[in-house]
């Protein structure tokens, strides 16, 4: 299984991860994802085909938005809180309060 890459933090830019972030289907997955744990992509529920969720997920990360590890057959996403908050302070807590209000 290949290891996924992730951007480091000096290389999150702030327009990738608006972009990420403006789908609803990927603000969906980050919303799942705010309570800190790691999810595995098959548990993770979304209104979308497997190959669009993979899309989508990987989209999140490319972004920096998300992490994903391997762990034998699955891989486990989470969301990137420390380094999003150093990089941009409050904004996925803005953006995720927002989302959850607009639900």
């Amino acid at each position: 299984m290949r290891v996924p890459s992730h951007p480091s933090t000096d290389a999150l830019r702030l327009p990738e991860v608006l972009h990420a972030l403006s789908d609803p289907v990927r603000l969906e997955i980050v919303c799942a994802l705010d309570g800190g744990s790691e999810v595995a992509c098959g548990h993770l529920e979304a209104p979308v085909s497997k190959s669009t969720l993979s899309h989508h997920l990987k989209v999140l990360r490319d972004a920096g938005v998300t992490r994903t590890r391997a762990d034998g057959t699955q891989r486990l996403v989470s969301l990137r809180l420390e380094e999003l908050e150093a990089r941009f302070p409050g904004l996925l807590g803005c953006v995720v309060d927002g989302a959850r209000r607009a639900i």
